[in-house]
């Protein structure tokens, strides 16, 4: 583990340790038919590797879609700052704590939970190529599962366009709403989601992974358009 983030290792012997029979292979060459993009929110994640997906037949993984089966197959041990999340109520979460104490103990943030998605991942039939999307795809969790630089991207929001794109979808206050101070919980929540994308951005420049930064100035089909250049996705 470093930094709080566990390590490729870590990953597998946590899960030969649950399932001592079955091969959890981890190699570059056995995730080479994946492709992921991440980044921060509202920088159009989801959107673009919906367009790219139906456009050259790629199986689709968004991470999200996938936390409510995460989190019943979660247990304290292995995921215990989920488990502490969990048992908070609303105004504990978003407003009687800090953005930088919600940053270091949100579980997404720190790699907690990525062992389930590399495990749903290596149960799916490889002759279909994967496109993965999700916040929680950190790049010192991606960069040991490459095998080429191509394979990876993360779009970077700058502070206006995540505003910008949560109002856009309405989900501005959808959390923050359910709170009993709404304003201070949605300031908490952007200063809390800026500070992981910094962390994002940080990561994958220091690990020379390619970064887009995203103002909200090309369309989002010009938008999926640089993705798949990056990604080396051809017609």
């Amino acid at each position: 583990m470093v930094n709080g983030v566990p390590s490729v290792k870590d990953l597998w012997i946590a899960y030969r340790m649950k399932h001592p029979s079955r091969a959890f292979d981890l190699s570059p060459q056995r995730l080479q038919h994946i492709r992921w993009i991440g980044g921060g929110s509202g920088a159009g994640k989801s959107t673009v590797a919906r367009l790219l997906a139906e456009k050259h037949g790629f199986r689709l993984y968004h991470c999200d879609d996938a936390q409510s089966a995460h989190t019943a197959r979660a247990n304290a041990i292995d995921h215990p700052m989920l488990h502490a999340f969990l048992a908070m109520t609303m105004d504990e979460r978003w407003v009687k704590r800090t953005p930088e104490e919600m940053f270091h103990t949100f579980h997404g943030f720190h790699g907690e939970g990525f062992g389930l998605i590399l495990e749903d991942l290596l149960d799916l039939p490889t002759d279909v190529p994967i496109l993965v999307e999700g916040y929680q795809l950190l790049p010192c969790l991606i960069a040991p599962l490459l095998s080429r630089p191509d394979q990876a991207v993360w779009l970077i929001p700058t502070a206006e366009w995540r505003h910008t794109a949560l109002c856009r979808r309405g989900s501005l206050w959808s959390i923050a709403g359910r709170t009993s101070d709404p304003a201070t919980a949605l300031a908490n929540l952007l200063a809390r989601d800026a500070l992981y994308t910094e962390e994002v951005a940080r990561q994958a420049a220091a690990l020379q992974l390619t970064i887009i930064k995203v103002s909200g100035s090309a369309s989002v089909d010009g938008l999926a358009t640089r993705v798949a250049k990056y990604l080396g996705i051809r017609r």
